[in-house]
């Protein structure tokens, strides 16, 4: 099948042992069996519900399934929650973007509901929260302080991606923050910065993080692709800034934003 493109994806893997029982017994089952789906399958399940008619904007039931990896031996697993993923991803719909869109999208009536749903559930889980963010055409800036260029994975056609540590995604983000906050000029950064840092606490000291480019690799040039090196860019603009060179830091981040815009602005296109 063909490829479903334009998001991005910041995930977190956990160990098994983070996860209590029985759901822990459920995905040692689920990696025994091998044949876990990719990220495209997932999409391509969330596109299905939204061509339907009616419009399924949430699912009616949460996903079973998740992400696996092991790392020296150890399983390490992301759950999709696909269900508190839409939930979540109807919210920022509603933030950003007019009512007569909206309605054309989903009808009021199922936005509605769910949201009467998702206060509902909210009361019973209140400290549930998404192993998985998606960014639409585009890898948020704030990602990419979590990685370094060294952990670059890239494979034409097949994936481009960075794996880190948990430890090594808090420690270069506090660094960064710190940096940052004493410049003048990234408080769009330091803000985006402090909210993914709240959501990296809620998750074991021992997961993965994996900043996986998705579907923009379908869709971007595979000469940008290749060429694409925003983690050391940004890594080297955040180096000029702590060293006092604020005219670099500034052509850094700047080439970097602009970058970035151009690939957005794609969303708005015909």
């Amino acid at each position: 099948m063909p490829s479903v493109p334009y998001a991005s994806y910041l995930r977190v893997y956990e160990p098994l042992a983070a996860f209590p029982e029985p759901e822990r017994a459920h995905w040692a089952d689920y990696a025994r069996r091998g044949a876990a789906p990719t990220a495209q399958d997932e999409l391509r399940r969330s596109l299905t519900d939204l061509v339907r008619v009616p419009v399924v904007g949430v699912p009616a039931h949460e996903s079973a399934d998740a992400f696996t990896a092991e790392v020296d031996g150890v399983l390490l697993v992301c759950p999709w929650r696909t269900r508190l993923r839409g939930w979540l991803a109807l919210q920022e719909l509603v933030a950003d973007f007019p009512g007569p869109v909206l309605d054309a999208a989903l009808p009021p009536g199922e936005r509605r509901r769910a949201a009467e749903e998702f206060a509902a559930w909210r009361e019973r889980n209140p400290d549930a929260r998404p192993w998985i963010r998606t960014g639409v055409w585009q890898v948020p800036l704030r990602w990419f302080v979590l990685v370094s260029d060294e952990e670059r994975e890239y494979l034409p056609g097949e994936r481009l991606r960075y794996r880190t540590p948990m430890v090594q995604a808090r420690r270069r983000l506090a660094r960064g923050l710190r940096t940052l906050r004493e410049a003048e000029g990234y408080g769009g950064l330091v803000q985006g910065l402090v909210e993914v840092g709240s959501w990296l606490e809620e998750f074991h000291p021992r997961s993965m993080v994996e900043l996986d480019y998705g579907g923009l690799l379908h869709a971007l040039p595979a000469d940008r692709l290749a060429a694409d090196r925003s983690a050391r860019d940004l890594a080297a603009g955040i180096a000029a800034l702590r060293a006092g060179d604020m005219s670099v830091a500034a052509g850094k981040y700047g080439e970097l934003a602009e970058r970035w815009r151009a690939v957005r602005e794609r969303l708005f296109a015909n």
